[in-house]
């Protein structure tokens, strides 16, 4: 049987496959609470066979939204929809992730789907609010200058996380990841393009790092020793100057001290001109090296669409788990195909439900 459909275990929990859902935002949030858009969106792939079911970017406070129609828990109210996700996600042999995120930067835009331009920010009066960031740089010409925390509102924003985790266990989940990537809040103080500071929080590399480590401190503490914390990193900037993948390399040695049980290896989106190369499985190399140089395992994103693709990343050892995003858009049952296409059809098992086809 293909390794592909091996189940791995990272802590306490056992995902029953190497096939995952990436965390990717649906834009149908009320108020930030989950609706019954999620439930079916994410269902289905639960249903399909997938391993891991990510939620979406999550934002820890109302101002770390990206628009005002993105997921949220900042608030109790807001966990009892998650954990009518979670309950059947689990029902159904799936394990259930989350991803927390403040959006800094990025924060306060139209909704994805329904304007233009993504990066203009609203008004006040049409819900948008002042972005933060490490330092008053704006992502592009059209976005906001951006409010420079002071030492005592990033750690307000840890306590965020932290809280957030909370609500997160609270709502059924299994596994916990922190958005570090794409060029949202803790990515901006990871790099060096967007990072201009002076404090503890700037600078050098060990000064940059500095916001990743405590909001892991912060959530491990309260997030159980049993389950699995997972980081996404922008692995490298592409652009000349910023963060590269030595640097992903060293950060990644100090997260597995510090507790992280996983890498998603992404990259890009920090700054709007950088030059990606993109192609199929472009983003591997990145997962690969990590899990070679830090001992880590890792996750491996980007543009893998096919069976046989996903299923040489993980018998190669490049990779423990591979993350689909638009393609489990375009096929919620993946893995049930992918296990017919590899000869493994005993693999997945497929809902009673649906056993008549």
């Amino acid at each position: 049987m293909s390794e592909l459909f091996n189940a791995i275990t990272l802590r306490d929990i056992t995902i029953r496959n190497r096939l995952g859902v990436s965390p990717m935002c649906m834009y149908s949030s009320e108020d930030g609470r989950a609706t019954d858009w999620h439930l079916v969106h994410l269902g289905a792939r639960a249903v399909g066979g997938w391993g891991l079911i990510m939620a979406e970017a999550t934002a820890v406070t109302p101002e770390g939204r990206i628009s005002p129609h993105d997921a949220g828990l900042w608030h109790d109210d807001q966990i009892a929809p998650l954990e009518r996700i979670t309950h059947f996600i689990k029902n159904c042999g799936g394990t259930p992730g989350i991803q927390l995120a403040h959006a800094g930067r990025k924060a306060s835009t139209a909704r994805l789907f329904s304007v233009p331009h993504p990066g203009k920010a609203l008004s006040p009066s049409e819900g948008g609010w002042m972005v933060v960031a490490p330092s008053p740089l704006p992502f592009d010409k059209q976005s906001p200058i951006p409010h420079e925390l002071s030492i005592p509102e990033i750690k307000t924003i840890l306590a965020a996380f932290a809280a957030a985790a909370v609500r997160a266990l609270n709502a059924g989940y299994e596994l916990l990841e922190i958005h570090a990537a794409h060029g949202y809040l803790i990515n901006e103080f990871l790099s060096p393009l967007t990072n201009h500071r002076a404090d503890d929080y700037g600078g050098s590399f060990t000064n940059r790092i500095r916001m990743l480590l405590e909001t892991i401190a912060s959530v491990r503490h309260v997030w159980p020793q049993r389950l699995p914390l997972a980081v996404r990193l922008s692995c490298v900037d592409w652009v000349e100057g910023g963060w590269t993948l030595e640097d992903s390399v060293a950060l990644a040695r100090q997260l597995k001290t510090a507790g992280v049980d996983l890498v998603d290896c992404s990259s890009g989106a920090v700054v709007p001109h950088a030059s990606i190369p993109v192609g199929p499985g472009f983003q591997v190399p990145f997962a690969q090296t990590i899990r070679r140089e830090a001992g880590i395992p890792t996750a491996a994103v980007g543009m893998i669409t096919e069976a046989n693709q996903a299923a040489e990343i993980i018998a190669s050892g490049k990779a423990d788990l591979v993350l689909m995003g638009r393609q489990a858009l375009r096929d919620p049952y993946f893995p049930i195909h992918a296990a017919a296409t590899l000869g493994c059809k005993k693999a997945i098992a497929f809902p009673p439900q649906y056993a008549r086809a």
